[in-house]
């Protein structure tokens, strides 16, 4: 039985493996990468930019981004987001590494919320609290691919249906998110949902970046990150927001202007026992729906600079805090600060303040985000 079952994995990685579709500089490479604990067949695909130097690997398990190559300034490419080499890793050892995160990002105060008149309760997975979507959210599931070329690149569509009491969720939910590789060194994200009933929501995309190379052995201290934000909302010790939309003048948590991130790091209002590093959540200055600047991050030794575009009010800064990996892709070991994460998303527990952009989406309306990485030297 065992030898059937080999077969049939290898017929299928011959089948799946080698799909190669070009146009003009740009490729889409289909291959196989596996099959879940529970059967699923499970894709890797490529997406190729000769013009501009640049390749990102992506699976529809989790809508994951494996793997983002970037030319520095003196033309060497380096992968910048942290990874797996197999699915199986990706399936057991995960701390949200490039997923596509939902039903709702972040956290929501004891897994519970009021939406039209009725109390959901959803599953607790966080220190007393929902995070994430829950047990597997939209992070560790197989998403359905479509590749094809837009206007703008290579892409990849990846489409998941969430039914109606997944995690604890209200309504069927249809999500589609498009990754798009484009001739401005960019990687663009297209996100847009529907339901048939009234629920919540809030979509982010979970990479965690070093720009010095995941493999570099190097830490994030040293990134130079601006955040185009006045003000965040603090949080209580668990990270559930206390609700106020406070300045970020005078504290540690001021990045208006570029600052090393090690520079107030070890402050103590960052280093509270469940956070040890930054965790917070930033209100961007730009107008509510508005596609502006969030972030931008520069690695000084390499050159490499990643901005961050988005519709979304919010910024999710997150240094890596709990981070003790080993052997994962390429073999590197990722420790703590070894990686961060610019989360563009709504507010956490936004359902249970009235104060923070609703997150609600009714029958009839159509969720949408666009968020953009763009990449460039100096």
């Amino acid at each position: 039985m065992r030898r059937i079952s080999i077969l049939i994995l290898l017929v299928l990685s011959l089948a799946l493996f080698g799909q190669v579709i070009e146009k003009n500089s740009w490729r889409i490479e289909k291959s196989f990468y596996g099959i879940t604990s529970e059967g699923c067949i499970v894709e890797k695909y490529t997406l190729v930019n000769e013009k501009t130097g640049m390749k990102a690997v992506l699976t529809n398990y989790g809508a994951t981004l494996i793997s983002l190559y970037v030319p520095d300034r003196e033309g060497k490419v380096a992968d910048v987001v942290l990874g797996f080499d197999n699915l199986s890793d990706y399936e057991t050892r995960n701390p949200y590494f490039g997923c596509i995160v939902g039903r709702y990002a972040n956290r929501i105060k004891e897994g519970r919320f009021e939406l039209e008149g009725r109390t959901y309760q959803l599953v607790r997975n966080n220190l007393g609290n929902h995070l994430h979507g829950g047990l597997k959210g939209f992070s560790f599931v197989v998403w359905k691919a479509i590749p094809f070329f837009a206007d703008e690149g290579p892409a990849v569509k990846f489409t998941y249906f969430s039914h109606d009491g997944e995690e604890g969720y209200p309504g069927n939910l249809t999500v589609n998110v498009t990754y798009i590789l484009t001739d401005n060194n960019e990687l663009k994200l297209l996100y847009e949902a529907k339901t048939d009933a009234t629920t919540i929501i809030n979509l982010t995309h979970h990479p965690y970046w070093n720009l010095a190379g995941h493999d570099s052995g190097k830490t994030i201290l040293d990134h130079e990150l601006t955040i185009f934000a006045s003000y965040y909302t603090p949080a209580d010790d668990v990270l559930i927001p206390t609700g106020e939309i406070a300045p970020v003048e005078g504290t540690p948590f001021d990045f208006r202007k570029p600052k090393r991130i090690g520079q107030d790091i070890f402050h103590p209002d960052v280093q509270k026992p469940n956070y040890r590093g930054y965790d917070n959540n930033f209100v961007l200055d730009k107008k509510l729906g508005e596609f502006g600047l969030a972030a931008r991050l520069k690695d000084p030794v390499s050159g490499r600079v990643l901005e961050v575009w988005t519709t979304e009010p919010g910024l999710m800064f997150y240094t890596g805090n709990w981070l003790d990996i080993k052997n994962a892709k390429g073999g590197a070991n990722y420790g703590q600060y070894s990686g961060l994460c610019l989360e563009a998303q709504h507010f956490p527990d936004s359902p249970n303040h009235p104060n923070f952009p609703s997150t609600i989406l009714k029958p009839g309306e159509v969720y949408k985000q666009i968020t953009v990485y763009k990449f460039y030297t100096e």
